[in-house]
């Protein structure tokens, strides 16, 4: 995520209960569980500011008064707890599934034996000098809640005010109608077996749950926008060549009042960047919305994935909640109270240095309290269950700079070298995949935030892979800003060969580089080369979008469509055959056009669905591209571990990789810095890695006009045979040439035409 989403409406937050699988991770056992007997339901929560805390239970999620209150027990450490024998809840009549929620007393509102909900009895100040926001009037959910009962608002409860504090909102009781968290009873739903390989040779896959398949006609209709539908992807996405499928957010978050109506405000939660539950998925995407159905699909679907091979990724937003920040930026009281903000405000939000305001580097409302041990608990035990439980394989981080924050309140400073902080907390209890593959999970990094020193690509600590900008800012400027912006060959091939100068000074390698030229924040790679700025005030399902990027290196290629559509073979050619992880944009290998708009956030649309029909053109790009995928995988010089260098048993450094200019000649460092050089090329020796070719040969031309390459030495008694050339005149559905059917092009010193803005891609045989 990046800085262009709005904050909308109600949004919660809140998490999940404990679990014999990560019991060593949540030594406190803190959320709501059946004991081993099954007998006693145990609720424990944190808050160490609390003067007091009631436990209402509910046998309905929503539209009922509840059927049990009970006053907690306030333990060591800040954890509150009750144990409740399962006889009594059914004499309360509470049968079936158990529904329940916090209230909390503090400071600011100290209990009174006379206070009854939906009343300011014993109410002192919204906000106290300490930055405590309790209010009794607000049913709290759990942050270690397994499940949550609904969203803030639906359809049928549109009012959100009663979730807020202030004087116009403080009285009004929020209980009826609040989210709960469910007790669930475990299930043994399988998550297959989880694939090991080495990240290094992913292929990564960025797509929204509900959008991959809400529009795909060959799966059932009450499946489309679903776990369920996703898993039935499975198939189409490892044919792809696909092997890590990165969901959008997928924890809890208001989105059951997204529609559909052009006439509606059209603000919606449709990428989910607010999340209200760090443990439950949300139910929004569930086939089955009973009590446990969401957990129990979720995990169905991950096993589908892992039955092809394909790991399961999820982007996790612990930079900020769904409770988001002030209404009003003159308003210091009017607040949004789910859950943690009304059972900890100051422990699990970083403050301003008076304590009354949220500090914010997310845009987005404020952040959380990354640096403060508890508040990381709450991280670390949320991942260890989604890594344990529900089997995901790793994590993308959004706006992660924040994890790295180095203070509590009224300041920021990232810095990975302090012990102490989420990031470095996170590769310690949650052990990183090996380099050369095994257990443990993936780690990504989106390496910025807002101001202060959060932009920090090539910044993170070891154990952390990163979205390397630089890598899509380099690429994009190079095929789109030709004699406007300058770039060097130089600064070409760092990128291509794994951005060294951003990953090798810390020790860590090429596949720490997650490369992309698109993501789900920005134009869609067919756009990228058709527009030349934002198109986001259009007319539903396209738009209307607010925010977006303004400066985003695009260019229309002159309107030509042919043009346009070999721009976007060069542009995933260039990241497909780069050293690093590649990261395609669900849609983007059948050309997907969100017809300008780049910040779609808001559209729960049949137009920011992935499109399944496809005309004679998107066949052909879908074809470039799978060609391309496993063309990468059958070649593992295009995956190198290292920076394309290895030493040999004498201890000399043999170099895998060598620099070409056009006329055949080593490229030296004053082709490589001079900015008026746009062609470049390089040969990689197979032998090194034990690649099935012994070499492969790659020219890439950004200059308007073809460009002469003189091809270099293929090795003794091989000839140079084409893969692929983007140029127009190849274009069609064979245009990536199967193994051995490559096409015989000619020894050392052969000249080759590379057309402008074209990329060649030979092997040597």
């Amino acid at each position: 995520m990046q800085f262009r989403k709005t904050i909308i409406g109600a949004l919660l937050t809140c998490s999940l209960a404990a679990s014999p699988v990560w019991a060593a991770i949540n030594p406190n056992k803190l959320g709501a569980a059946y004991d081993s007997t099954n007998s006693n339901v145990i609720f424990k929560v944190y808050s160490s500011r609390a003067t007091r805390i009631e436990l209402w239970l509910y046998n309905t999620a929503t539209g009922s008064a509840e059927k049990a209150r009970y006053i907690m027990n306030a333990g060591s450490g800040g954890i509150w707890t009750a144990s409740i024998p399962v006889t009594i809840l059914q004499s309360r009549g509470i049968t079936g599934t158990i529904y329940y929620g916090y209230r909390a007393w503090g400071p600011n509102w100290p209990y009174s034996s006379s206070w009854t909900n939906g009343t300011g009895t014993g109410f002192i100040s919204d906000v106290d000098a300490n930055g405590n926001r309790f209010n009794p009037n607000k049913l709290l959910t759990d942050p270690y809640a397994l499940e949550l009962s609904n969203d803030p608002t639906t359809s049928t409860m549109t009012n959100a005010n009663i979730y807020a504090s202030g004087a116009s909102y403080r009285n009004l009781d929020s209980g009826i109608y609040a989210p709960k968290g469910i007790v669930l009873a475990g299930d043994t739903q399988s998550i297959g077996t989880k694939p090991t390989r080495a990240f290094k040779d992913d292929i990564v896959y960025e797509v929204h749950v509900k959008g991959l398949t809400m529009n795909d006609t060959s799966i059932s209709s009450s499946y489309r926008g679903t776990y369920k539908g996703a898993g039935l992807k499975a198939a189409y996405l490892a044919s792809l060549g696909v092997t890590a499928i990165e969901f959008l957010p997928v924890q809890e978050t208001q989105n059951d009042t997204n529609d559909n109506d052009p006439n509606s405000d059209t603000g919606d939660n449709y990428w989910g960047y607010m999340t209200l539950n760090y443990f439950a998925p949300d139910r929004h995407y569930a086939y089955d919305k009973t009590p446990g159905g969401p957990t129990r699909e979720f995990k169905e679907m991950v096993k589908a994935f892992h039955d092809q091979g394909i790991k399961v990724f999820i982007d996790v937003v612990y930079n900020h909640t769904g409770e988001g920040g002030p209404w009003s930026s003159s308003d210091k009281t009017t607040y949004n109270i789910y859950g943690m903000r009304g059972l900890d405000n100051p422990t699990y939000y970083s403050l301003t240095s008076d304590m009354q305001s949220p500090w914010d580097n997310t845009g987005t409302g404020g952040n959380y309290n990354t640096h403060n041990p508890t508040a990381q608990n709450l991280i670390v035990d949320s991942l260890a269950y989604w890594r344990d439980t529900m089997g995901v394989d790793g994590y993308r981080f959004d706006l992660a700079s924040v994890l790295g924050n180095t203070c509590e309140d009224g300041c920021y400073n990232f810095d990975k070298m302090d012990s102490g902080n989420a990031l470095n907390r996170i590769v310690n209890e949650l052990p990183p995949r090996p380099a050369g593959g095994g257990s443990g999970v993936d780690l990504i990094a989106e390496p910025w935030a807002i101001g202060g020193n959060s932009y920090q690509v090539g910044g993170f600590p070891s154990g952390w892979s990163e979205w390397n900008g630089s890598y899509r800012d380099t690429v994009r400027e190079a095929q789109n800003e030709l004699g406007v912006v300058a770039i060097t060959t130089g600064q070409l091939a760092t990128r291509f060969a794994g951005s060294s100068d951003l990953y090798g000074d810390d020790g860590r390698k090429p596949w720490n580089s997650v490369n992309f030229i698109t993501a789900h924040d920005g134009f869609t790679l067919k756009d990228l080369y058709s527009f030349n700025s934002k198109n986001n005030t259009q007319a539903w399902p396209y738009g209307p979008s607010d925010g977006g990027e303004n400066n985003n290196n695009s260019w229309d290629q002159g309107g030509v469509a042919s043009d346009q559509r070999k721009a976007a073979r060069n542009g995933l050619a260039l990241m497909l055959l780069s050293g690093g992880v590649p990261m395609l944009v669900g849609g983007d290998e059948a050309l997907r056009s969100l017809n300008g708009n780049n910040n779609p956030y808001n559209l729960d649309s049949s137009a920011n669905w992935l499109n399944w029909s496809w005309n004679t053109d998107q066949s052909n790009f879908q074809s470039f591209a799978k060609g391309l995928i496993a063309f990468r995988k059958a070649h593992p010089a295009l995956r190198p571990a290292n920076f394309y260098s290895s030493v040999d048993n004498n201890g000399n450094v043999m170099e895998q990789l060598r620099w070409f200019k056009p006329d055949g000649t080593v490229a030296d460092s004053t082709y490589f810095n001079d900015s008026n050089n746009h062609a470049i090329a390089w040969r990689i020796d197979g032998s090194e890695f034990g690649d099935s070719a012994s070499a492969i040969y790659i020219a890439h031309n950004a200059w308007s006009g073809q460009v002469n390459f003189v091809l270099p030495w293929p090795g003794s008694g091989k000839n140079w045979y084409r893969v692929t050339d983007t140029c127009t005149w190849a274009e069609g559905p064979n245009q990536v040439r199967s193994p051995g059917f490559e096409d015989y092009i000619g020894g050392e010193n052969t000249n080759y035409g590379v057309c402008g803005r074209g990329t060649l891609v030979l092997i040597a045989k």
